[in-house]
């Protein structure tokens, strides 16, 4: 009976070191506790009087075809690290009127366009309202590749709303009109004061730009309701060419 007891006890112990090294332990621990959530050590280099205390940063593209093939070919984008197919801004400098979207949707992705399907007929007919076509303006989304889940980090809209500054100095439209919650928080100022629906400043890389925020059409598709807000938005984009 000892030895079947014995016995049980070994195999029990082998299958318990077994999970433990599938788990990712190799080695003994000692007995003294080790924090393994404390950050590594950051190290310090000491720089040299003959080098230069900082890097200077790629020069920004002067015009916007540089600054179009800069998106295409660019590296270091964040959109770089995603498998979507990229959609790039098409549409006349100096437009108008330049519309920034969050980003491709699915369907967007499949036909290689913006705001295709029933938000794009949607799009097209808030382009009416105003006397606009996509001929006349500028197009553009704030990621022109769409990550996994739609879900992008802190850092990467940080990135995506410097470029775009960049982006509207070298188009140089006359006004924006941004689509979603997403692009709206990134590029305006949302503790600023401003109705939803009226025109804000938006700051750019050559100074500012009156911009009118609102629901990306796929929004109002579920949302029927919200067309009144959407509507109101669009008419401040009128009033600001009467005399």
């Amino acid at each position: 009976m000892r030895g079947v007891m014995q016995e049980n006890a070994a195999l029990s112990a082998d299958a318990y070191m077994a999970w433990w090294r599938l788990a990712g332990v190799e080695c003994a621990i000692t007995e003294t506790p080790v924090n393994w959530l404390r950050p590594a050590p950051v190290a310090v280099a000491t720089l040299s009087s003959d080098r230069p205390a900082a890097i200077p940063a790629t020069a920004k593209p002067q015009d916007l075809p540089a600054f179009r093939a800069w998106l295409e070919n660019g590296s270091d984008h964040p959109e770089s690290r995603w498998a979507s197919r990229a959609i790039l801004p098409v549409g006349p400098v100096d437009a108008p009127l330049m519309i920034i979207s969050d980003m491709p949707d699915p369907a967007d992705i499949e036909h290689g366009t913006l705001l295709t399907e029933r938000a794009g007929s949607l799009f097209d007919a808030m382009l009416r309202a105003i006397g606009l076509g996509r001929a006349d303006v500028y197009i553009t989304p704030l990621f022109f590749a769409r990550p996994p889940g739609g879900m992008v980090e802190a850092s990467d809209l940080a990135i995506a709303a410097a470029r775009m500054r960049t982006h509207v100095h070298l188009a140089r439209p006359r006004r924006l009109l941004l689509l979603g919650d997403r692009t709206n928080r990134a590029l305006l100022d949302a503790d600023g004061g401003a109705a939803a629906d009226s025109l804000q400043d938006f700051n750019h890389d050559g100074g500012t730009i009156p911009a009118v925020a609102t629901f990306h059409p796929r929004l109002l598709l579920t949302q029927p309701a919200a067309k009144a807000q959407c509507w109101r938005a669009l008419q401040s984009l009128i009033e600001e060419d009467r005399p």
